[in-house]
């Protein structure tokens, strides 16, 4: 808990004071949302459902509990005065974690605390790209060094065989995972091919240059919708220069990088496979390149059992920036297939659903069941800002279709 705390200190120690109280992304709350958001959330599935424990602010339990994930256009109008100021949330937050501290005290049972954990971890990462769209001086700079432009990558497919692909945790296991991840299941993969790394940023800019977002026939009819409506030309982290491109990083504006994975969201993944007359892969393709092997056992990791080091790809805060999707050789699965952990979460096009024998977790039943809308879509792997601890096999994570915002990747394959 002390690590995860530190980590989402960490980055609200980035913000200037009047940072805290703006709105990056008009989908979602304010950033001082997620200041009282982390501990309320802590308060509420532990101090309060776990222990009894009487309020210590029944206003916060109550402002601070939910985030919001708007998917019917209908945007927030709260406006910086309607929230509380700083000192007070803050306050507040040194009380909560001295009351939790004490519950953890009290208890060998350890469900409720890795709960809370990987939420505060999941909201890190969703800090990181909230504060990636904030002006870059209402934000304190570390010191991060300007990234040196690599030499193009040498794209190509690799064939994966046909086999089994086990997705899910058996519940019996007594390993920790988020309701969604149960039960264990296994699906049989015909053979496919596969790019050995994700799509870069040099090969989305021929698709642009083609003309890719003035194509009806690359979009489905709602993604077309969007396109047309929000008028989006381009990745949302890429900066028109000087007839050129720059990229957009957390703390900087910088020379294009061709060799860097690119960011879109799913409907723009979909768009490009269908320009190269392919598809994103599902769920399952993933699994049986990343955790396959030609002779039917299946790995933890794609490099092996062993657990994730900094060889293996960019991922657990190591960097602020992706790198160049061929940066991390060791990292390759069975089948030769890179940068499949870390450097950008991959889409997926499998929609985000129900593994038979789901059960909701009693103390948080909308965690997943929320989602089961038909319209989110799991992505696997993880990006840059993504903890080790989120790193196993079973994680699934999921999107709308037509969110730019997240550091999302994707690969293409053919059947």
């Amino acid at each position: 808990m002390q690590t995860a705390r530190m980590r989402s200190d960490e980055i609200f120690s980035l913000l200037s004071p009047e940072g805290l109280y703006e709105r990056p992304i008009a989908e979602r709350h304010r950033l001082v949302f997620y200041l009282g958001h982390l501990e309320t959330f802590d308060w509420n599935l532990i101090c309060a459902g776990g222990f009894g424990m009487k309020s210590l602010n029944p206003q916060f339990d109550r402002l601070f509990a939910f985030g919001i994930d708007p998917t019917n256009g209908n945007l927030p109008g709260d406006t910086a005065r309607d929230w509380p100021r700083e000192a007070e949330i803050r306050n507040y937050n040194e009380r909560v974690r001295t009351a939790l501290d004490t519950c953890f005290e009290q208890t060998a049972d350890d469900l409720l605390f890795r709960v809370a954990i990987e939420h505060r971890l999941m909201h890190v990462e969703t800090l990181a790209y909230l504060l990636h769209g904030l002006p870059y001086s209402m934000k304190k700079s570390p010191l991060v060094a300007e990234a040196s432009v690599t030499p193009p990558v040498m794209h190509r497919q690799m064939p994966v065989s046909g086999g089994m692909a086990t997705l899910g945790l058996e519940r019996a296991s007594g390993e920790f995972g988020w309701d969604n991840e149960f039960d264990v299941h296994q699906v049989h993969v015909p053979e496919f091919t596969i790019d050995v790394y994700k799509v870069t940023n040099g090969q989305y800019l021929e698709f642009v240059r083609a003309g890719g977002y003035n194509e009806r026939s690359f979009w489905s009819a709602p993604s077309w919708e969007w396109i047309s409506a929000s008028g989006v030309q381009h990745p949302k982290f890429w900066k028109p220069a000087s007839g050129g491109w720059r990229c957009q990083t957390m703390f900087a504006d910088m020379e294009f990088q061709p060799s860097w994975p690119v960011y879109v969201s799913h409907a723009e993944a979909e768009a490009y496979c269908r320009w190269k007359g392919k598809a994103l892969p599902t769920e399952a393709q993933y699994h049986r390149a990343a955790f396959g092997t030609p002779h039917g056992m299946e790995r933890a990791f794609p490099w092996g059992d062993t657990p994730p080091q900094a060889q293996h790809g960019n991922f657990n805060f190591q960097r602020w920036n992706p790198t160049s999707v061929n940066s991390h050789p060791e990292g390759q699965s069975a089948f030769g297939v890179e940068d499949l952990m870390g450097n950008g979460w991959e889409w997926t096009s499998t929609v985000f659903a129900p593994f038979h024998g789901f059960e909701p977790f009693p103390f948080y039943p909308g965690y997943s069941a929320d989602f089961f809308d038909g319209n989110h879509y799991v992505m696997k792997g993880g990006s840059s800002r993504t903890s080790a601890l989120l790193l196993r096999r079973s994680f699934r994570n999921w999107f709308q279709p037509r969110y730019p915002h997240i550091y999302a990747s994707f690969r293409c394959v053919q059947s």
